[in-house]
């Protein structure tokens, strides 16, 4: 489980580190940094897969994606004495995403390259990594650690050096694999590479959810839904098939959820009562699917160490939102979950049924902080230094 989040200079993240819980909701009214936040677990997520340097070139770059305010903030500034201003930069560029677990931590640390006549020259290059053990990185806890394109891995008490083993733009989380040599890497890597990220599902007339397919075996929803049919079969056959008709009935009360099966092609139906046959995926309307769909992440028999949903209440009946929140807090018995959300009922909900770790975010000054907390309430938090 990760206990600590910890993210510096990305968006309006100037300086956020974070605990979390087996459950635990993220809210905050309209721009104070609930997507920045899932975003900035997305990245993380694309450096295990080496598709953060893509990402960040997806929302414009990094000089985009960094803080865009002054380096520091002085408390005449937060007085009203002075106005807002920049400043002489201190420190060097740096975009850095880390987590910690009681086992392990790992941080990445992205800048700016050298001016060149690359094409690429705008794409951030990764200037620190490191590995840990415990959820503090200190230096006798440093496990294995990237400097530029340089790998060093402890060995007992002395260290390896690996020159020109990483790419500048690569991270050693992906690129480097040896599993007697650095096995912490490889569980981490594993690890976040099992995160599930479900944001705004399309349930429109065209949504691949509505599709009919051919089905295989599907013990994890895809993030577009496009295996409903499958996942929610999968369930009924090796996953926990009580806790998914009780979804159903809390949901739907008296209805039951079918599988429709023509050779080798599954469609999800739902027999309603007082129906004569039972309503296919096409006619399922935008709310009842959206829940569906939330059922087969939910439960899925291959639950991920992280499950992160984005407003999972977005096109639902205010009759489903208690529903949800009990399915919420049954797949939070089997692995770790992130709920963003500004619905006040499911929040509510979700604190009568599983007492999650409760984070609100709040704008100062343009950057994201914690309601309630100051930087002495927060985890202990050390990034590798450049």
């Amino acid at each position: 489980m990760i206990a600590t989040l910890a993210v510096e200079n990305y968006r309006s993240l100037r300086n956020l580190v974070l605990e979390l819980g087996q459950l635990t909701v993220i809210t905050g009214a309209n721009g104070t940094g609930k997507s920045s936040l899932y975003r900035a677990l997305r990245l993380l997520a694309d450096s295990a897969r080496n598709g953060a340097v893509a990402a960040l070139a997806r929302e414009g770059g990094l000089q985009s994606a960094l803080w865009a305010g002054p380096e520091t903030i002085g408390k005449a500034v937060r007085a009203g004495e002075h106005p807002v201003q920049g400043t002489v930069r201190q420190r060097p560029v740096a975009l850095r995403l880390g987590l910690a677990t009681n086992d392990l931590g790992y941080a990445i640390d992205f800048g700016l390259p050298q001016p060149s006549s690359s094409a690429f020259q705008l794409d951030p290059l990764v200037k620190r990594e490191a590995v840990w053990a415990g959820p503090v990185l200190r230096p006798a806890t440093l496990l294995v650690e990237r400097i530029g394109t340089t790998l060093r891995i402890r060995d007992g008490r002395s260290w390896s050096t690996l020159p020109d083993m990483i790419g500048p733009f690569d991270s050693m989380l992906s690129e480097y694999t040896d599993p007697h040599r650095a096995p912490e890497l490889l569980k981490l890597r594993e690890q976040i590479r099992s995160w599930r990220f479900y944001d705004q599902i399309r349930t429109d007339a065209a949504a691949p959810a509505r599709q009919v397919r051919i089905g295989t075996r599907t013990p994890v929803l895809s993030h577009d839904g496009a295996d409903l049919a499958a996942a929610l079969q999968t369930i009924r056959e090796i996953g926990d098939e009580a806790a998914l008709d009780a979804a159903i009935d809390a949901a739907f009360p008296d209805s039951k959820l079918e599988i429709g099966i023509e050779g080798a092609r599954l469609e999800v139906r739902l027999r309603q009562h007082g129906l004569l046959r039972p309503l296919g995926v096409a006619e399922l309307s935008d709310g009842t699917l959206r829940y569906l769909l939330w059922t087969a992440a939910l439960l899925a028999p291959r639950p991920p160490a992280l499950l992160v949903l984005n407003e999972p209440e977005t096109s639902l009946h205010p009759e489903l939102i208690r529903p949800l929140s009990r399915l919420i807090a049954v797949g939070a018995e089997r692995t770790q979950i992130v709920v963003v959300s500004h619905s006040r009922p499911l929040i509510d909900a979700l604190a009568h049924d599983a007492e999650p770790t409760r984070i609100e975010l709040v704008k100062d000054f343009g950057e994201t902080q914690v309601e309630g907390r100051d930087r002495f309430d927060r985890p202990a938090w050390q990034w590798p230094k450049r």
